[in-house]
């Protein structure tokens, strides 16, 4: 049985877990999965008896071979493109240019029809590997995502539901000036394109105004800035067992209409525990996000629910000028080579008012959750968690944190 489901696991990320796939703020690149796979291989050559290799195994290697080991080419695309959109699918093509630099075009389409197109480069390791440099363009179409009105204070019965698509093109670059002190910074213009609501709920407009929605009706573009700075000793932000990262980032988004011009900065401390040589690891994380000046559109608003930060609510359940969050996993790992289990829990919410980013009134939630990574990346995470409004199924593309 544990054969089998080492067997399973490895072929389920040998088909998902594609380097070069990138999303959402600086995107740099990873070691490949080809390297470790390929060094246990070589372990298991060197044994004076090797094994005849199962079917499954035989299937794993091929696997491996067509989408792996060859770095150009066509891959199979498994994930998220936007909380509350649900399973994506797709595939993409990268090509090597260089070493390490590539690029990519890749494309996905979700069960609730959302679909994302993207392109980007990724040129790693300049300045004896101190700098990393990304850029990337894309376009999104988010059909049916939730609103439920401002501070917790709302009822799931408030649901209406907004689309909108957005076109991205960014730049950035990331340093590391000395040992685990990292500085990065990303500019890019994004444009918002606001629609009708689709799905079973109502649309936004039938149920909010511009004082309980801020912004409604508006459709800006955007200079969105970036800054970062703080220290990360984790082997790596898509999959970690030990390190931790605590990080200050401040955004600044410029409406080029001078209306819905905003800032607003981040806070974020995580770190993992390993016990007993990392067979199980104790992870934490808090989060705080604090809108500094200026007039936030509604669907930009710091958030709290779905399946990276309150995982027991509807993704997008709370919204407001302010929010924390504070989470905590206990994670055993069965399978070393390709699944994790995890028990968390979380807690948190969000207010109009910086001065009540307290202990008190928090909305929390436990659960559970099985995930697919590889050394590091995790591109699938599924679960169930349970908040005061009852059983959510939580789904990821990425890691929690």
């Amino acid at each position: 049985m544990r054969s089998y489901l080492r067997i399973t696991t490895l072929l389920i990320l040998a088909v998902m877990l594609q380097p070069g796939h990138y999303r959402d703020g600086i995107a740099l690149a990873q070691e490949t999965r080809a390297e470790t796979i390929a060094q246990k291989q070589e372990e298991k050559s060197a044994s004076p008896t090797p094994e005849e290799p199962t079917r499954g195994e035989r299937i794993f290697l091929e696997t491996k071979r067509r989408f792996i080991d060859t770095r150009d080419g066509f891959y199979p695309l498994l994930g998220s493109i936007y909380a509350g959109g649900g399973l994506a699918l797709g595939g993409g093509y990268r090509r090597y240019y260089g070493d390490r630099t590539f690029w990519s075009a890749a494309g996905l389409w979700s069960i609730r029809n959302y679909k994302l197109a993207e392109a980007n480069t990724i040129s790693p390791g300049h300045a004896n590997g101190r700098i990393d440099l990304a850029a990337q363009a894309s376009w999104m179409d988010a059909t049916e995502v939730g609103y439920y009105g401002l501070t917790t204070a709302t009822s799931e019965r408030d649901r209406a539901n907004y689309r909108f698509q957005r076109t991205r093109a960014s730049a950035g670059v990331k340093t590391r000036p000395a040992s685990v002190f990292v500085l990065a910074g990303e500019v890019g213009y994004e444009e918002y394109q606001l629609k009708q609501g689709l799905g079973a709920q109502p649309s936004i407009e039938e149920r909010y105004t511009a004082a309980t929605a801020p912004g409604l009706g508006a459709s800006p573009s955007y200079i969105h800035s970036t800054g970062a700075a703080g220290i990360d000793w984790r082997t790596s932000p898509g999959y970690a067992r030990r390190g931790g990262l605590y990080e200050v980032r401040y955004h600044n988004y410029h409406d080029l209409d001078a209306t819905h011009t905003f800032n607003r900065m981040e806070a974020e401390a995580v770190q993992h525990v390993p016990i007993l040589r990392e067979n199980w690891v104790i992870s934490l994380r808090g989060l705080m996000n604090s809108t500094l000046s200026g007039s936030t559109p509604y669907f930009l608003l710091p958030s709290l629910g779905g399946g990276s930060n309150l995982r027991g609510y509807a993704a997008w359940r709370y919204r407001d000028r302010h929010s924390i969050l504070f989470q905590g996993e206990f994670r055993w790992i069965p399978n070393r080579m390709g699944m994790d289990m995890v028990l968390f829990y979380d807690a948190g919410k969000v207010t109009s008012q910086r001065s009540a980013l307290d202990l008190t009134s928090l909305k929390k939630d436990v659960g559970v959750e099985m995930r697919f990574h590889g050394p590091t990346v995790t591109p699938l995470r599924v679960g169930v968690a349970h908040g005061t409004e009852g059983w959510q199924v939580v789904f990821g593309g990425t890691a929690a944190f």
